[in-house]
């Protein structure tokens, strides 16, 4: 969940906002459905009203949707705006709607449940001729030359104060990813598509492709730099690309084993894979880099944010098939807790019989029902 802050960065955000505004104004017609899909503090949801939309449908599962409902009666659209605290995946609606607007995105568009959310969306709501904003993503990607980010990387365990060995730390962060900003001038090579989303037909949250890449100058290879252009509309877009006007997304970097030197004119392939794993993406990059002078087998990284995982061996044995699991004090507070939210007893009385029941636990009633509290709002 984003803090208010963070939704007021993307208020202040004029390249993302000014381009969606521009989107909106162009599609959402007098009398049009519109829906949004994360409609955060409800912006885009009263300009939808303010541009004569009949009805809009607000979802938003994070509770920043009450500043939204407050702020569509500040400007006179709370009449025509039925806002929905879920998650879209989760919604059933009376009608289908003219227009879909969304911006699920991460970093990058392959971002949680972003693409699938879309594709349910498409499906389940979307008017025959309707719009989609955006109408499409596409993924790029080149190799960067990128000291300061990737000593973020790896100055903690190569620089530590107590002279130790801590390479097998190193080994774990140099297999993930993070947000970072670039400029044009630290690209190495030309930039390659790797992905186009088309939103209009897209079903797969996943994807992995192959580019191929020769340095255009000489330079020292840090890893990957991964950005998005959109097109909101027909003529309507923005990119975070390297060089780029800032905006909140920033790119992501998947950084290289090893810094390599790299000649003018050298090749590189790299396979990359982006894979939804529950609510998140597990990323694997293989980067293979040819021999200067054409011989010899040059060099591969095999890398993954699996092999960065940090894993308990404790925790990975009670995830194994043939463990017998027996509930810890707090599954059996939990499944109680959940057996008496039957329909008919209120927090209260929940936590009142829950106290006695685990005085361990809970000291007070009190505190039994701050926890009860807490686990209704997840679980109800």
């Amino acid at each position: 969940m984003y803090s208010l802050a963070g939704y007021g960065h993307m208020i202040e955000d004029r390249v993302r906002m000014d381009a969606y505004a521009r989107a909106i104004r162009k599609t959402v017609r007098p009398g049009s459905v519109v829906l949004e899909i994360g409609t955060g503090p409800g912006i885009f949801a009263v300009l939808a009203c303010q541009l004569g939309a009949r009805r809009v449908y607000a979802i938003e599962a994070d509770p920043i949707i009450q500043v939204a409902r407050d702020v569509a009666a500040a400007n006179g659209c709370a009449d025509r705006i039925e806002f929905i605290e879920d998650l879209s995946t989760r919604v059933t609606l009376p009608v289908q709607a003219d227009v879909i607007v969304s911006d699920l995105r991460g970093v990058l568009p392959f971002f949680q449940s972003h693409l699938l959310s879309i594709a349910d969306a498409r499906h389940r709501f979307l008017a025959p001729g309707g719009t989609l904003i955006p109408k499409r993503d596409a993924v790029w990607a080149a190799v960067v030359e990128a000291p300061e980010q990737y000593a973020r990387f790896v100055d903690p365990w190569e620089k530590n104060v107590l002279g130790q060995d801590l390479r097998p730390a190193r080994q774990l962060a140099v297999n993930d990813s993070q947000k970072a900003r670039f400029t044009s001038q630290q690209l190495l090579t030309s930039s390659q598509l790797w992905a186009t989303l088309e939103y209009a037909t897209i079903d797969s949250p996943n994807h992995r492709g192959s580019l191929n890449f020769s340095a255009q100058h000489a330079g020292i290879g840090h890893g990957i730099v991964v950005w998005f252009e959109t097109c909101l509309a027909d003529g309507i877009g923005f990119s975070n690309a390297p060089g780029a006007p800032e905006a909140i997304y920033g790119s992501t970097f998947l950084p290289w084993l090893e810094p390599v030197s790299l000649a003018e004119g050298q090749n590189l392939r790299v396979d990359l894979e982006a894979t939804l794993v529950e609510n998140d993406y597990l990323w694997r990059w293989t980067t293979r880099i040819a021999s200067t002078n054409g011989s010899g087998p040059g060099l591969c990284f095999e890398q993954s944010q699996l092999a960065g995982a940090v894993i308990s061996l404790a925790k990975l044995g009670q995830s194994a098939s043939d463990c017998v699991p027996q509930l810890s004090e707090d599954g059996r507070v939990n499944r109680r807790a959940l057996e008496l939210m039957d329909g008919k007893n209120s927090l209260e009385k929940i936590a009142r019989q829950l106290a006695p029941e685990f005085p361990q636990r809970f000291q007070r009633w009190q505190q039994a029902l701050s926890y009860v509290a807490k686990l209704s709002g997840e679980n109800t």
